[in-house]
């Protein structure tokens, strides 16, 4: 039995499918026990991931997790998952933890919760993926208002990642022991700047797509009005102030799966309903 954590979110789904047309034994940790987009043959567990004490009955008879990063008390839940007898934790962490920045908010939640697998005493496999493709969906609500998308860091160039593509290594790490005490930094097949992501989309969409880059100043005012300031400040060390470089790109999906990961123009038909 596998549980998967974050099971209706954009990897988490993935992987529950991807487990469950392998033959796995699959348990999805939700919100809403009902959660309609998920396989009828997939088994619905709710429980807090901030509260590890709610999960004991969700971690009966399971052998593997795969687990979010950046929850309050990391070592208690993995203190769960080891007295439940779990034999194999892949952590989904992030491609900035390499760097070990502590002073950065969204690198240090990934690299405590790193710390707490490791230290765990439980088997352990790592993925470190770069910006995931669906964050272009945060362009739905421009595009459907008009042909305009507009965005921050224009000049950022990043190999983004499909998620399908994070849960087809995570599904093949579950598969095999060889990847235990393993990090891997996967990333998707191209690098591409935001108006290029958006022309793909365009030309998927048969919509006349224009691009316009929000200069940095205004960025982190508009963005200081939907995150935390502490979060606003990481980003903008990361592609402002260029401390994170996601443009390479990584053979590591293919090698792990045997397939060429997806492209944008791949995700963006996958996915072009939400956008109309």
């Amino acid at each position: 039995m596998i549980l998967v954590t974050g099971a209706t979110g954009n990897v988490g789904e993935e992987l529950v499918r991807a487990l469950d047309n392998a033959g796995h034994r699959v348990r999805a940790l939700v919100r809403a026990p009902k959660a309609g987009s998920l396989p009828t043959s997939v088994e619905k567990v709710t429980g807090d991931l901030n509260q590890p004490e709610t999960l004991s009955s969700a971690l009966i008879g399971v052998q593997g997790v795969f687990l979010l990063s950046g929850y309050q008390d990391m070592d208690g839940l993995l203190a769960q998952m080891s007295h439940a007898g779990v034999e194999q934790v892949v952590l989904l962490s992030g491609s900035s933890a390499p760097t070990g920045d502590m002073s950065n908010a969204i690198t240090r939640y990934m690299v405590r919760s790193e710390i707490a697998v490791r230290e765990s005493g439980i088997p352990w496999t790592i993925l470190q993926p770069n910006s995931f493709m669906s964050n272009a969906l945060r362009w739905v609500p421009q595009i459907r208002a008009g042909n305009l998308v507009r965005t921050a860091f224009p000049g950022v160039r990043v190999a983004t990642i499909d998620p399908f593509d994070i849960a087809q290594v995570a599904a093949t790490v579950f598969a095999s022991a060889e990847h235990e005490g393993k990090s891997y930094r996967l990333s998707g097949p191209e690098s591409l700047l935001p108006a290029e992501q958006v022309a793909i989309l365009g030309r998927v969409l048969g919509q006349a797509l224009q691009f316009e880059g929000i200069p940095d100043d205004q960025a982190r005012v508009e963005m200081s009005a939907t995150m935390p300031m502490e979060y606003v400040e990481a980003f903008f060390s990361f592609f402002a102030e260029g401390k994170l470089d996601e443009s390479h790109v990584l053979p590591t999906v293919a090698n792990l799966t045997g397939r060429r990961p997806h492209t944008f123009e791949q995700w963006a038909v996958a996915h072009a309903t939400a956008f109309r």
